[in-house]
This record gives C-alpha cells, structure tokens and sequence, in this order.
C-alpha cells in the first residue's frame, strides 16, 4: 500500500486512539486522577492539548513512568504503542521526510489512487473485514475492548466509504503538510527514536501528530467535535477497580464503550495503559543469566 494510504490510514488510526480516550467539555482539568473518570479525563486533556509528554507522564504512575524511560534504550515505545499502527510510524516519518518525497509520493498517488473511488472503497470494507476478524479473534481484548474496538472500526468504514480519498488535490495538500511535519521531528527512523530518548521523541512528534490530526479533518473526520461533545460516567466501583462509561459521536455513529480503570499509589490509570505500558517493558528486559554450575544439563 502506497505512503498516501498508509498515512491516511495512521491518522484514521489515531482517531482510535483520541477517541478511546475521552475527555468532556472544557472543564478545569484536574492535577491528578483523584477520581475514577479522571483516569481517562486526564490524559485526554493532555492529548487535546497535544501535550504527548504530559499524556505519558499521567497516564501511567512515577514510578512505572521511570521506568519505561529506562526501558526507552532497550526498545520499548510506549506510548506510543497506543497507535494501532505504531509499529509502520518510523517508516512513514522516513518516507515523508526523504528529499523530494513530495513529487515522489504525488506521483504515487496519481498512479495507483488519483479518481479510483470504487478501488479505495473496495480497500476501506476490506480493511473493515479484516479489522473485525482480527478483534474478535483476538484473545488479548476483554469484553469491554472487543465491543469497543468492533464499534470504532463500523464508525470509521463508514467514514472511509464517504470520505474523499481519492481526491488528487486534497492528497497534495496532505502529503505537504505531513512532509514538512516529518522533517521537523528530525525522527527519520527507529535509531533516531532510541538516540533522542522518550520524552524528547514525544516532545518532536507532538506536532506531526496534531498535523495529522488536522490532515484528518480536512477528509471530513473531525476529532475534536466528536471529543467535545463526550459524555463520561462512573457505572460501577469497587474497591480500586472501576469502570467508566463513555458516549460520544465518530464520523456521525454513536459510540457506547465502556473502559476499566484501577488505582495505584492513591491514582485512577485507565488499565489497558498499564498492562501494555508494563508488557512492553517486560519484552525489552534482558534474558537472565543461565544458573550457577552450567547450563542446564552440563
């Protein structure tokens, strides 16, 4: 799939993410999550802000929160595993930042998408197919984040199916502004992620990241009406577990989700933030060293 589509396709990608995220109308944001809604209030805040540095700072406690700065080094990039297309971002932030990558992926675009609306609407229900198969397969999403996640992906298939795509000037317009964003990040790959450090990668990608959010409302996907008019609530609590329940509008479907949250050190964190949060870490932790007396067997 040509950089065009993937990159329409990432940004789709972070309207999961925002949306999953929810936050009410403007409201003093709080200084910690004291409360259940918090948990997920917070760190949206920060993302409405554009703030990536104070999101990753919040959404997770101190003492998690050092450690996946250390775990940086090892290869760890949380947050922003909460991209579901985070693994494609070095590659499309080298792409979009090679000289002349303008011309090129113009040409790209005319070649394989210029006024093929039936092709890209074959694409977006294909990709929409493969999306539900995929989460409803998955055996790592609970209850809550399969009903969720099937929910996003009908809201943004319907999107795509409206959405003009395969409209050459608006591509052009995109592929300019994503270009000149990619190049100001100085991220053209993974090692220059790794050399920069967590909180200064974050720092650079706060405004590609807000850029392709404003890419996304010019296709006709506005994140930030569908964050102003979120509603979310506290449905149950228990000791420190609890779940919020959140309804807002995406691409004009109603979303009915529900996230669980749990507190920590005296603060509300959304779970799922934790658990891949702490995962990631995990992964990039060295192998022990074999016991004492040999290897096993000897």
């Amino acid at each position: 799939m040509p950089a065009t589509a993937r990159l329409l396709l990432l940004t789709a990608a972070l309207a999961f993410c925002a949306a999953a995220c929810k936050r009410e109308a403007p409201a003093p944001a709080p200084a910690a999550a004291a409360r259940p809604v918090d948990a997920v209030l917070l760190p949206a805040r920060h993302l409405r802000d554009g703030d990536l540095v104070a999101f990753a700072r919040d959404a997770v406690p101190p003492a998690l929160h050092a450690r996946l700065q250390a775990a940086w080094s090892r290869g760890n990039r949380w947050p922003l595993d909460e991209l579901p297309l985070h693994e494609q971002l070095p590659g499309l932030l080298q792409s979009l930042a090679e000289d002349g990558s303008e011309a090129r992926l113009r040409q790209q675009f005319r070649e394989q998408f210029g006024g093929a609306e039936a092709e890209l609407r074959q694409a977006v229900e294909a990709l929409g197919l493969f999306g539900v198969h995929y989460v409803q397969g998955d055996a790592s999403l609970d209850e809550h984040a399969r009903e969720r996640d099937l929910q996003l992906i009908a809201a943004l298939v319907r999107w795509g199916l409206e959405a003009p795509l395969a409209d050459p000037a608006r591509a052009d317009a995109a592929i300019a502004r994503l270009a000149a964003a990619a190049r100001a990040t100085g991220l053209r790959d993974d090692d220059a992620l790794a050399a920069a450090g967590m909180t200064e990668t974050l720092r650079r990608l706060a405004p590609f990241l807000a850029e392709l959010k404003q890419v996304l409302a010019d296709y006709g996907l506005d994140i930030d009406a569908a964050l102003s008019a979120i509603d979310a609530t506290l449905e149950r609590q228990t000791g420190d577990r609890a779940v919020v329940r959140v309804r807002y509008e995406l691409a004009g479907q109603p979303i009915d989700a529900r996230l669980e949250v749990e507190r920590r050190e005296g603060h509300w964190y959304r779970s799922d933030y934790l658990r891949r949060a702490e995962a990631g870490i995990d992964a990039g932790q060295p192998a022990a060293p074999p016991p004492e007396g040999g290897e096993e067997g000897a």
